[in-house]
């Protein structure tokens, strides 16, 4: 009871993010424009705080995989979903790519992403070095666009606490993104580690430290998630995240419609209409025969109780599968896992997060099949370089001096903000790229993702004239 006597009475706000994270969990990020379509103006007239549709994955698997323009569907979305919000998810210097892009770069993605119909940015970076997202924030704050600075949540032991992530580390960094001016505060727990009483503790935590509206997104990978939610929104969080019940749960965000339900009559009843809820999830039903060959089915358990030893997310597991599965060695799964905790103390203990979790991810497969440290990819190099950033905690010597020997692109770990090292990129690519790209979206796309976004190109224009050979004309 003394819980419920300290909460505020405001109606707790919902993000939805069917359209974007919850295809991304559970359908490998594959979920047609199309099919968003005939739910697109009801959804908007739901109420909720922000609907989530671009960002993440989206751009790459659009054009990859969907044959789409990445940049159509906002555009298209807005058409049909006019009242709320739209919301995307940037990875700070990263954008919505594998790697560190100069500042030029991010400016010009940014102001484009405005332009499209983008209004929310939660922006991120996969170490919570703050440094990487200030490029980003200079221009959603001249557009005059909200932004959501975000702290990947992240621990060391079972539960919060530790040498590094405990309640004075995330005070401290909600602390640091509100000075940067966020708008509100998100705690983004991609694999779903946050528990029940954690939540408790961290939020009512948080309220006493800041003043902006904070808000959690979590994933219901351990099986958490909803219990979570009502210990934060007990603790006075201001917005969470959530899916229609088809694209919920497994490695995807609660459900909805339970939390709606439960909060019914209370003083943090969200207003939303359930029943409109239940109508939408019909759709979502009807079109997932297309779907059902993306959704992981080899465990009966829709939860994966192994996050909660391992930490791994469920997007970093699909990627470490595929990788074994085409070295053929799929049976040395679990050295892997065990080998991930490791590699990740190695380096500093960083969050499980695109793009650290890659870059984790593969050299743990190096390690268990060629030997510890035998075989190092260049992604970790840089890391170790401190090419993305600051890690949590420091990065043995002997090791750093092992991993980078005789690399090219330096010995000594960098100190200062990593995008300072990258020279412009725009007019060079400009140079490269020639008549194929006929719009700034096009150019912004092919710096991106060059050899998957030239492809896409050569076949919306029907230009099989490679960009090398335009470039000449």
């Amino acid at each position: 009871m003394k819980d419920r006597k300290e909460s505020s009475p405001q109606p707790i706000k919902i993000q939805d993010n069917t359209f974007r994270d919850g295809h991304q969990s559970i359908y490998a990020t594959r979920m047609k424009t199309e099919d968003m379509i005939p739910i697109a103006e009801e959804m908007d007239n739901c109420g909720f705080w922000a609907m989530e549709v671009w960002g993440g994955a989206t751009f790459d698997t659009m054009h990859r995989f969907l044959d789409e323009d990445p940049w159509m569907r906002p555009k298209i979305l807005k058409k049909y979903a006019k009242k709320t919000p739209f919301s995307m998810l940037l990875r700070g210097q990263n954008l919505v790519g594998y790697r560190h892009y100069a500042d030029d770069v991010v400016r010009a993605f940014v102001d484009k992403s405005c332009e499209i119909g983008i209004d929310i940015f939660r922006c991120f970076d996969a170490l919570n070095d703050f440094r990487n997202i200030e490029t980003c924030v200079e221009r959603i704050k001249a557009n005059g666009k909200h932004l959501e600075g975000t702290v990947c949540y992240s621990l060391t032991e079972s539960r919060l606490g530790g040498e590094i992530y405990t309640l004075d580390f995330y005070v401290a960094k909600a602390k640091e993104l509100e000075k940067m001016g966020a708008d509100t505060i998100c705690i983004k727990d991609m694999a779903g580690l946050l528990s029940p009483y954690d939540a408790f503790d961290l939020f009512t935590a948080l309220k006493k430290a800041v003043k902006v509206p904070l808000h959690l997104h979590t994933h219901y990978t351990s099986g958490m998630g909803s219990m979570s939610y009502l210990k934060a929104i007990e603790a006075g969080v201001d917005i969470i995240d959530t899916c229609l019940a088809p694209f919920a749960l497994r490695t995807s965000m609660p459900a909805c419609e339970p939390i709606v339900a439960a909060l019914q009559g209370t003083p943090k009843d969200s207003g939303i209409n359930l029943y409109k809820l239940l109508e939408l999830s019909e759709h979502l039903e009807n079109i997932a025969p297309k779907y059902k060959h993306l959704l992981a089915d080899h465990r009966l358990s829709i939860i994966d109780t192994g996050v909660l030893a391992h930490q791994i997310p469920g997007g970093m597991i699909s990627n470490l599968t595929s990788q074994l599965k085409e070295m053929k060695a799929l049976d040395r799964l679990s050295e892997i896992y065990t080998e991930v905790v490791q590699t990740r103390k190695d380096m500093g203990y960083p969050p499980l997060v695109t793009p650290a979790s890659q870059i984790i991810g593969s050299q743990a497969v190096l390690n268990v099949l060629f030997g510890r440290y035998a075989r190092i990819s260049n992604q970790l190099k840089d890391l170790v370089l401190g090419l993305y950033g600051k890690t949590p905690a420091p990065i043995d010597k002997d090791l750093t001096a092992k991993i980078l020997k005789n690399y090219k692109r330096g010995q000594t770990p960098i100190t200062g903000r990593p995008a300072d090292e990258l020279p412009p990129e725009i007019e060079e690519a400009k140079k490269t790229i020639g008549h194929l790209a006929r719009t700034d979206e096009d150019l912004l796309g092919w710096i991106l993702f060059p050899q998957t976004m030239e492809k896409y190109l050569q076949t919306k224009y029907g230009n099989d004239v490679p960009p090398s050979a335009s470039a000449k004309e």
